[in-house]
């Protein structure tokens, strides 16, 4: 439910109208109006006979019923591209596309020392890798838990990237929450609602992956979990949805690039290794995800990727990278945008 204020309301006006939807059970979150009225976004299990207690109060224009679910995630009410910022000027939403690089897990401080130097010289500004690793199989490498987000914190202090890496579960979100810039929820976890809720009262800004066989309202709805925490800070993330087909180990869904774009102000980045599987494809599918209007990329990198305990074959040697990043500027410039470099980067 939308909540539109008159034009004349102040903001005392919609302090009643919140304390009202208070007692009634329901959160309100202020949200932009049409023709820059106060507006409240209604969340919880609201009837239509409280709405009509709602809008008889002073100062309230209008009540809607319906349009998107996800109130806090839909461009309806928040027309403006929502822009992240983080620590060092890094910002996910803006002008430039901002590139994530990174090992699927980190395995010992050499792999992930030298991944991270390699990273930051060729320009990423943030590094991904995972601490805790939810696996399929149970006998599957788990992780170095601990020590991992330590190396993780180190690998910052050494190279000046930011930090992104994933909370398997409640019992881990406060040990990831202390090291981590951006906590990542991943792909099985999507529909994981106690997770959501738990890392959306954190304060740190949330990438959020697209589920293994979620759709894009689905995904939507659980942006709307962590916004719902009063969390603003949440990154869409596009990394490919199972199909029928074994060529590739998912279906890399571009068009929900430009589609959560207009359905959705939050910022959305691409994952092409997860979207292919495939290192040899992961060049065409970065450089079609900006095409597409993607914030960001999201790229796996090995110093040994046949040796990597999870992930090698869609990880991208290390070497590969200056020349990929060479690339992906000369199309960011082609669609009008332009691709973050780190002080101290290759130069374009």
């Amino acid at each position: 439910m939308l909540v539109v204020m008159r034009a004349e309301a102040t903001p005392a006006d919609l302090d009643r109208v919140v304390a009202a939807i208070d007692a009634m059970g329901a959160e309100a979150h202020r949200v932009p109006g049409p023709g820059r009225r106060l507006a409240l976004a209604v969340t919880g299990d609201m009837q239509p006979a409280e709405g009509a207690h709602i809008v008889a109060l002073p100062a309230v224009d209008e009540v809607f019923w319906g349009g998107a679910t996800y109130h806090l995630a839909s461009r309806e009410w928040h027309p403006e591209p929502t822009r992240i910022r983080l620590g060092g000027g890094v910002v996910i939403g803006g002008e430039a596309v901002v590139l994530i690089a990174g090992p699927c897990a980190v395995e010992t401080e050499r792999q992930l020392m030298e991944t991270a130097q390699a990273a930051a010289t060729a320009g990423a500004q943030l590094l991904r890798g995972g601490a805790y690793k939810p696996r399929s199989s149970p006998y599957s490498f788990q992780g170095l838990g601990r020590e991992g987000l330590e190396l993780l914190a180190r690998a910052r202090r050494d190279t000046g990237l930011l930090i992104v890496t994933e909370a398997l579960d409640t019992d881990t979100v406060g040990a990831v929450a202390e090291i981590a810039d951006v906590i990542q929820v991943g792909s099985r976890n999507m529909a994981n609602f106690s997770l959501l809720k738990r890392v959306g009262r954190t304060g740190k800004p949330v990438l959020l992956k697209r589920g293994m066989a979620a759709t894009v309202q689905e995904l939507l709805l659980a942006a709307e979990y962590i916004l719902a925490e009063g969390n603003p800070d949440v990154i869409l993330c596009e990394r490919g949805i199972r199909g029928f087909d074994g060529s590739t180990r998912n279906v890399f869904d571009l068009a929900a690039i430009p589609l959560l774009h207009e359905l959705s102000h939050l910022p959305v980045i691409a994952d092409p290794s997860h979207g292919t599987g495939r290192r040899d494809l992961v060049p065409a599918m970065a450089r079609a995800a900006i095409a597409a209007g993607a914030d960001g990329l999201m790229l796996e990198v090995h110093p040994e990727p046949d040796l990597a305990r999870s992930d090698g074959a869609q990880s991208l040697p290390l070497d590969a990278l200056p020349a990929l990043v060479h690339e992906l500027r000369g199309v960011a410039a082609a669609v009008g945008r332009q691709f973050a470099a780190k002080s101290g980067a290759i130069p374009a």
